[in-house]
């Protein structure tokens, strides 16, 4: 009998001991001892986090004064646990002790839905601050006081959020229909209060454990063809979601991932590969500058939001990146509401120290986001450098209708500027912001995406190909026809950067015939000189040049030039609502249903700049172009007329100065007075060869997009179209060195003839 006792107390007692294994002692959410004290550490040698501490207490000693908001649960847990000082628990006790009195935390709105809504963003808010307050405050609270604490949370947090977002019977949401940050706001939030409340609620517990299983699925949605709405993650890392709302679904996520890990010592978590690429698409995306970092503001966000938060929690998470610290380093207190910084509980704790952020990430200038639809390029890493973005993908939710639209950044300023948001229930939002009307874009008879993707979403989305980055030389072919279907069958934009100009080549055929117009947002002063535009702010300038179809025209007495574009102003609400904005709209006289449009883009050096690019209008049978002439460099551009699909099954092949080519376009650069045919610096977009005479310069089986330049016998050649590429290079001796898409490559030579065969 004795041995029964014993080996069943000795049962009760390994299982009691293994249970204390698992969970550890509170505080272990997020504001655990070991942060703690790494923070009161790092407050020695680091002025801006000591000021940081100060701001929060203060704010923490305010709210000792004022009623029991949850807002301030954040600091008054870390004065608490800072300096053990038992008013800050107190306060947050009675805080507690009187928001379990609430009927429900959800929104009025929200609870008259069918099926009802019980759990929502402000929901899934109070579940954090719940959450880190229970679980700071616990060790001071009696058992009844927990017992009343954690039944009030789990009714009014824990069952309502991951009742509606996760569990069974009772889930109404799908990420079908939900995939975006609601859902791992509402899901994450609901989980990090069950986290809190594992060790009195076993059901927490079980959510929990649900919630750590699954979340992998949130990451992996691969799209939905019959509600028409985009996978959430590109192979490449970006989230098709506005910066914003990305950084904030991810940040999300990672806040319940953390806490599990905290909270559930050696208890696995599934992997999720496409957070290895997190700190690589922030980073892409933004623009470093002298003074605030600015970001992408494509969709529903705005130039000053930064992604910090989710860098800190990888970095926690043990996912460090030296792209993470320099993108850290650039990032400014304060400079948006949501942000994580060292005046705020969450970036005082997970701000890492910057002292080994780099000076500039190790990575490309350019990428492509194909699977949404963005591209940027720049000059460099370095800060005010010049960075074009573009977007071509999607339109849904917080994606707006601006296929084929693009930002310029120059000098620190967005000088060609997306026109932003405001806040969604206003008119405005729906009526301009979010519209063609509000971007970069071409419109048809006044008209540009149709309105109702905003809410169904673009049942043929854009898509960009093709991104070159040769570094004198940048390429990016942008596809808007899917979603201006209903107008276009011909909507691309080809966007070739050479040296300081950017030339915008738009390749447009209609249904119909009608009128067609250009539209250009600056940011800055806008001056017209000519037939050019200039856009001024600060030290940042650039000139707008139409020359095809039309020049803009002359002078303000555009009547005199009938033919030439004509332009408007059209006043606009600007961006925070408390005054007026303008874009500017290019108009080309008459109806037509085909149109090539190029339009260049001159980044001037300083605002005092006068000594500009000379562009002579070319034209010869079946093409247009161009010869620029700057700084005793010539370039010769040619865009082809038959390439563009107008004949099934057309060769497109066109004579052009001696040139012979089925190319849609290609430029050749060559010293002022040298000779083209000499010309080692070549680009040729969508063709399978470029000759002159009996010489061929470049061959392919299929029509590719190249750009080669050999200097000294060093060849870089940058090729994209197909997976498998097997091309031929006009070479009158064996290369020294050999380059393909910035990688080093065999030398295949013989005859006069450099062969490169790739895979993509």
């Amino acid at each position: 009998m004795k041995r029964i006792f014993f080996a069943a107390l000795l049962a009760w007692m390994t299982a009691a001991l293994s249970l204390s294994a698992q969970t550890p002692r509170h505080p272990y959410l997020l504001y655990t001892p070991q942060r703690i004290e790494q923070a009161k550490q790092l407050m020695k040698d680091e002025p801006a986090r000591k000021a940081g501490w100060e701001a929060i207490k203060q704010r923490a000693d305010k709210a000792l004064e004022g009623g029991n908001r949850l807002d301030e649960s954040e600091y008054l847990s870390l004065a608490y646990l800072m300096t053990g000082d038992k008013r800050y628990a107190n306060k947050q006790k009675a805080i507690l002790l009187d928001v379990i009195k609430d009927r429900a935390w959800s929104s009025s709105e929200m609870l008259a839905r069918k099926p009802v809504w019980r759990a929502d963003l402000n929901v899934s808010h109070r579940c954090r601050l719940a959450a880190i307050a229970y679980d700071a405050i616990y060790n001071i609270l009696s058992r009844d006081e927990r017992k009343e604490i954690t039944q009030g949370l789990y009714r009014l947090g824990v069952e309502p959020s991951m009742g509606d977002w996760l569990l069974e019977p009772t889930r109404i949401h799908s990420l079908n229909s939900m995939g975006h940050n609601w859902w791992t706001s509402c899901a994450c939030m609901g989980g990090l209060l069950a986290l809190s409340l594992q060790t009195e609620v076993p059901e927490a517990r079980e959510a929990a454990k649900v919630l750590n299983e699954y979340l992998p699925e949130w990451f992996d949605f691969a799209g939905d063809v019959l509600q028409q709405k985009p996978k959430s993650f590109d192979r490449s890392g970006g989230m098709y979601e506005s910066l914003n709302y990305a950084n904030f679904g991810i940040q999300e996520a990672l806040l319940f991932r953390l806490a599990w890990k905290n909270a559930c010592p050696g208890q696995a978590q599934p992997d999720i590969p496409q957070l290895n690429q997190v700190a690589d698409y922030f980073a892409h995306v933004c623009y470093p500058r002298t003074g605030m970092l600015y970001s992408l503001n494509f969709g529903d966000s705005h130039k000053n939001v930064s992604a910090e938060s989710s860098l800190m929690l990888l970095d926690a998470l043990g996912m460090k990146s030296r792209t993470g610290l320099w993108y850290m380093a650039q990032v400014q207190g304060g400079q948006h509401r949501d942000g994580f910084f060292l005046d705020r509980p969450l970036g005082f704790l997970y701000m890492p120290s910057l002292k080994q952020a780099p000076d500039e990430p190790d990575m490309a200038c350019s990428q492509l986001f194909a699977d949404f639809g963005w591209a940027t390029m720049r000059t460099s890493w370095q800060k005010d450098a010049t960075m074009l973005a573009v977007k071509s993908g999607h339109t849904w939710n917080h994606s707006h209708a601006d296929a084929n639209s693009f930002i310029l950044f120059h000098k620190g300023v967005d000088i060609l500027k997306d026109a932003g948001n405001c806040w969604y229930p206003n008119p405005a939002y729906r009526d301009y912001f979010f519209q063609s009307q509000a971007h970069n874009v071409v419109l048809f008879n006044g008209k540009g995406q149709n309105r109702e993707q905003q809410y169904h979403g673009s049942m043929l989305p854009g898509s960009l190909h093709y991104l070159t980055d040769a570094g004198r030389l940048r390429y990016v072919l942008a596809n808007g026809t899917g979603p201006y279907s209903d107008q276009f069958s011909r909507n691309f934009r080809h966007f070739l950067w050479m040296d300081n100009v950017i030339y915008i080549i738009d390749d447009l055929k209609t249904h119909e015939y009608g009128e067609f117009q250009w539209l250009w947002h600056p940011n800055g002063t806008w001056k017209k000189n000519g037939t050019d535009a200039t856009v001024t702010n600060g030290a940042s300038s650039v000139v707008i040049r139409p020359l095809y179809p039309r020049l803009l025209a002359l002078s303000d007495f555009v009547h005199d030039y009938p033919e030439d574009l004509w332009w408007e102003e059209v006043k606009t609400p600007d961006e925070d609502l408390k005054g007026e904005d303008s874009y500017y709209s290019f108009h080309l006289p008459g109806k037509f249903d085909r149109v090539k449009g190029l339009t260049a883009i001159i980044l001037k050096d300083s605002a005092s700049q006068r000594e500009l690019p000379q562009m002579e209008r070319r034209e010869g049978k079946d093409w247009i172009g161009l010869r620029v002439t700057y700084k005793s460099k010539v370039t010769d551009l040619y865009i082809n007329q038959l390439a563009d699909g107008r004949l099934m099954h057309n060769n497109s092949w066109i004579e052009a100065d001696g040139w012979s080519t089925d190319a849609y376009l290609f430029a050749v650069s060559y010293p002022e007075d040298g000779d083209p045919a000499r010309s080692e610096d070549v680009f040729v977009a969508y063709g399978s060869a470029l000759r002159r005479g009996e010489t061929s310069y470049f061959s392919s089986l299929s029509k590719l997009f190249v750009a080669w330049k050999a200097e000294k016998g060093r060849w870089n050649i940058h090729i994209d179209g197909q997976p498998r590429m097997h091309a031929t290079f006009g070479c009158p001796s064996r290369p020294a060195t050999l380059q393909v898409n910035g990688a080093d490559h065999p030398i295949l030579y013989e005859r006069g003839r450099l062969e490169v065969r790739c895979h993509k």
